[in-house]
């Protein structure tokens, strides 16, 4: 598949990631009483077991290995995972607090943000990660 039908699956994915992100943030922040970094890292979870789903299937299809859906799915979290929990929780309060930009507005910047890392992350990096948790490459580096 060519880089630009990928970018664009992964969009495709990361928009409607986003829809079910925000809509998530905006019932639990009001669940939560307003304790908004909360409500941001629940949503957060929603939207990454959402997007793990639809990449598996849809975006990265072609590049299934043999490898457990277990296994897949916490490198997604290493990689996607870490990047959108960590980038949005630093970027939350800067943006509500700093530049006083309504939440769902602020978690949007948070989000297109991280997006990018992120595709970068499904195209090679976690490839690497891949490698790193299996047994054989790990023999290959004692050598």
């Amino acid at each position: 598949m060519n880089a630009f039908t990928r970018w664009w699956k992964f969009n495709l994915v990361g928009a409607m990631g986003m829809v079910v992100q925000l809509i998530a943030l905006a019932l639990l922040n009001r669940w939560t009483g307003g304790h908004y970094l909360c409500a941001t890292a629940a949503a957060i979870e929603l939207a990454l077991l959402h997007n793990f789903v639809w990449h598996l299937h849809y975006t990265w299809r072609d590049r299934r290995d043999n490898s457990a859906i277990l296994s897949q799915f916490l490198r997604f979290h290493l990689s996607n995972g870490l990047v959108s929990l960590l980038g949005s929780l630093a970027l939350m309060p800067i943006v509500v607090r700093g530049a006083h930009i309504p939440l769902l507005v602020a978690n949007s910047i948070a989000i297109l943000c991280c997006s990018l890392i992120n595709f970068c992350l499904g195209t090679g990096p976690s490839r690497i990660l891949r490698s790193i948790c299996t047994k054989g490459y790990a023999n290959k580096i004692r050598m």
